[in-house]
C-alpha cells in the first residue's frame, strides 16, 4: 500500500520532482567535481615535492644567503698555446664546475650535528653544482712586433642559459656556453633526492661507487644530450662512466638534477671541499617534524632549515593559481549551489503540502494518522532527493572523465623561490627553495575516492530528509476541522 501510494504520488508531481531531482543532481555534480580536483592538485602538488626532495624527506638545511652580486659570473682563463690552432683560428675548449652562489655552503660535518638531534631518522648531505663550458674559436691576434698571441679572458653567464653564439668583436672570434646541473650525493642515502627515481637502465649509485668517476644521468637529460649507459660524459673536465640513467617515479616530473655523481667526488672536482649545500632530513614521525625543525635551529642558528610545509605555501605558477581558484570559488560556488538546491526542495514540499490539503484532508477522514501522513511526505521527498543523486553521481563522474581526458597541465614553481633560495646556477638540485625556482608542468588528473562517492550519497539523503521533515510538519500541522472542511 505504502509502495504503491509513493510511486502515484510521484507519478502525479513529475514536474516537482523533476525540479527538485535537478537542483540535487547539479549541487552533487559541482561538489564531486570540486572535490576531485581539490585532491587533483594536491597529489601534483606532492608528486612536484617529492620528484625534486625525495621519498621520506621532511626537511632540509642550507647555508645562510649571501649578499647579491657576490661570486660574479663564472670565467673562463685561457693561457698561450691552449687550445688547437688550425688556419689562424683557436679552437678553445674548457669546463667549469660551479658551486652556488646564492647561499654558503655548510661544511660536511653538519650532517653529524643533524643527526644527532633528537627526533632525526635519517639525514644525508648533498652538493648542488652547475657543469658550465664555454667552447668557441677566437682568431690569433698579432700585436705590433708581429708575434702571435694567445691568452685571453672569456666571459660565461654562469646561469645555466647560453648566450646567442656568433661573431663578437674584431676578427669574427665565436663562442657559446652550455651548462647543466650537478648533484653530488651520498651513494650509501636512503633518503634524499635519488630515493624518489626509478631506473630505467642499467643501475643507481651505490655504497661502492663512492669516491668513483661514475654518474648517473636523469632520463630527460639523456635523451636530450644522446646520452647512454656504458657512455662518458664531461664533468669539471674528466670523464665520468655513465652507470644508469634514473627517472622521476612520476611520469610528469623531473628528477631533482641532470646528472649525480658521489659526493666525494663532485666535492674534489669543484674544488669546494669538505663541505655540502643541503642536508635532507627525515624525522622519525610526520608528528615530530616540528619540533625537529626548531631542534636543528637552535643547533645551527646560522643555517636555514625549511620544511615542505613551507614550500608548498610559497609554491607559485599555475599551480597555485589552481588551488585557490578550487579552494575559494570553486568550494563557495559548490556551497551556494547546495544551500540553492536544498532551499528549493524544502520550498518545492512546502508548497506541494500545501496544495494537497484536500488529500491529506480525505486521507485523515479515512483513518489516516497524522504520522503516516509525516512518513508518506518524508517518503516521497527522500525519493526525490535520491534520483537527484543518482543523476548527480552521474554527472559528477561525467565531469571527472572529462577532465582527465583532457589531461590539463599545471606549472609548478614558475616565478617564485621558496625558503631555501634558488640552487646552483642551473636552477636544480639544491634544498626546499630550488624547486619553487625550477618550472616544471604536471598533468592534472582528478582522482575518484569513496569519499566523494559517500559525500553524494549523503547530500541526496540529507536534501530528501530536510525537505520530508519540513514537508511532514507542515502537514501535521493541518487540523482535523481545517482537513474535513476542504473534504467537504
Amino acid at each position: 500500500m505504502y509502495g504503491t501510494y509513493l510511486r502515484r504520488e510521484l507519478a502525479g508531481r513529475t514536474k516537482q520532482t523533476v525540479i527538485v531531482a535537478v537542483g540535487l543532481a547539479i549541487a552533487i555534480a559541482l561538489v564531486i567535481v570540486v572535490n576531485a580536483l581539490s585532491a587533483g592538485v594536491r597529489d601534483a602538488q606532492s608528486q612536484a615535492l617529492s620528484s625534486v626532495y625525495g621519498v621520506g624527506t621532511d626537511l632540509t638545511v642550507t647555508g645562510a644567503q649571501t649578499e647579491p652580486g657576490q661570486g660574479g659570473g663564472a670565467r673562463f682563463d685561457f693561457g698561450a698555446g691552449e687550445g688547437a690552432t688550425s688556419d689562424g683560428t683557436t679552437t678553445l675548449n674548457q669546463s667549469r664546475l660551479l658551486t652556488e652562489r646564492r647561499r654558503a655552503p655548510l661544511d660536511a660535518s653538519t650532517v653529524s650535528t643533524v643527526s644527532g638531534v633528537d627526533g632525526v631518522s635519517a639525514a644525508t648531505g648533498a652538493l648542488a653544482l652547475t657543469n658550465t663550458t664555454f667552447s668557441g674559436q677566437v682568431p690569433e691576434r698579432r700585436s705590433q712586433s708581429g708575434t702571435d698571441t694567445g691568452t685571453g679572458t672569456a666571459p660565461g653567464s654562469g646561469t645555466g642559459e647560453p648566450p646567442a653564439g656568433g661573431p663578437t668583436g674584431d676578427g669574427g672570434s665565436a663562442f657559446g656556453v652550455d651548462s647543466f646541473s650537478v648533484l653530488g650525493v651520498d651513494p650509501s642515502a636512503s633518503v634524499g633526492p635519488l630515493s624518489s627515481v626509478t631506473v630505467s637502465a642499467g643501475r643507481a649509485l651505490a655504497a661502492s661507487d663512492a669516491g668513483t668517476h661514475v654518474a648517473v644521468v636523469d632520463a630527460t637529460y639523456a635523451a636530450s644530450a644522446s646520452l647512454s649507459v656504458g657512455g662518458t660524459i664531461d664533468v669539471g673536465g674528466t670523464a665520468m662512466q655513465i652507470v644508469g640513467i634514473v627517472a622521476s617515479t612520476s611520469a610528469d616530473a623531473d628528477t631533482a638534477a641532470n646528472v649525480y655523481l658521489p659526493l666525494a667526488v663532485a666535492q674534489a672536482l669543484s674544488g669546494a671541499g669538505n663541505v655540502v649545500s643541503t642536508v635532507y632530513v627525515q624525522a622519525e614521525s610526520a608528528d615530530a617534524i616540528d619540533a625537529v625543525q626548531s631542534k636543528i635551529s637552535a643547533a645551527l642558528p646560522d643555517a636555514t632549515v625549511s620544511s615542505q610545509a613551507q614550500l608548498a605555501s610559497s609554491v607559485s605558477g599555475s599551480l597555485s593559481s589552481a588551488s585557490s581558484l578550487i579552494s575559494n570559488l570553486g568550494t563557495w560556488l559548490s556551497v551556494v549551489v547546495l544551500l540553492v538546491a536544498l532551499a528549493l526542495a524544502v520550498l518545492f514540499t512546502i508548497s506541494g503540502v500545501a496544495r494537497r490539503t484536500r488529500e491529506f484532508g480525505t486521507l485523515k477522514a479515512i483513518g489516516w494518522s497524522n504520522g503516516r501522513i509525516v512518513r508518506q511526505v518524508a517518503g516521497e521527498s527522500l525519493v526525490q532527493g535520491l534520483i537527484g543523486g543518482a543523476v548527480g553521481l552521474v554527472l559528477g563522474l561525467g565531469g571527472i572523465l572529462l577532465v582527465n581526458v583532457i589531461a590539463p597541465t599545471v606549472s609548478v614553481g614558475a616565478a617564485t623561490a621558496g625558503p631555501g633560495g634558488q640552487g646552483g646556477q642551473g636552477g636544480r638540485g639544491g634544498g626546499f627553495g630550488q624547486a619553487a625556482a625550477q618550472a616544471t608542468d604536471i598533468v592534472l588528473h582528478a582522482p575518484l575516492t569513496p569519499v566523494v562517492i559517500v559525500a553524494a550519497v549523503g547530500i541526496a539523503v540529507l536534501g530528501g530528509v530536510l525537505a520530508g521533515a519540513f514537508g511532514g510538519w507542515r502537514a501535521a500541522r493541518l487540523s482535523p476541522a481545517a482537513a474535513l472542511r476542504s473534504v467537504a
